[in-house]
């Protein structure tokens, strides 16, 4: 995982940054003991059994989450649960994304102002 630095850019961590990591991680860390089901996290997700199966592999390979196999109700059930490491890190990755958050909205307010958009307008003008 990427040490902090005084450029936030450097410190947005590239295995948390894709979206359905940082909705794996957001479920991990929010969940009652940092653990979830992988059937809960492809529900929370919504994930493929694949999809997940590759994001949890990049996740692991970062230290972020790891697994262990439960017997619930006679079936084997894997439980991925957020690793010390990986909860650290996770938060030093959200302190990155509010400092460029805060860069972006602070630029946003330098600039000549904009005529404001409804949402939906921003949606409909990409298609």
């Amino acid at each position: 995982m990427s040490k902090p630095t005084d450029d936030p850019y450097a410190a947005l961590e590239r295995a948390f940054h894709e979206p359905k990591r940082l909705a794996i991680l957001s479920a991990l860390i929010g969940s009652d003991d940092q653990e979830l089901s992988f059937n809960e996290l492809k529900r929370i997700c919504a994930l493929t059994d694949g999809n997940l199966n590759r994001h949890l592999k990049m996740l692991e390979e970062a230290g972020a989450v790891a697994f262990r196999k439960t017997a619930r109700t006679g079936r084997t059930q894997t439980v991925v649960s957020l690793t010390q490491p990986g909860r650290r890190g996770f938060l030093q990755y959200l302190e990155a994304l509010e400092a460029v958050l805060k860069k972006a909205s602070a630029a946003a307010g330098r600039a000549a102002p904009e005529p404001s958009l409804p949402t939906h307008s921003l949606r409909s003008a990409k298609a």
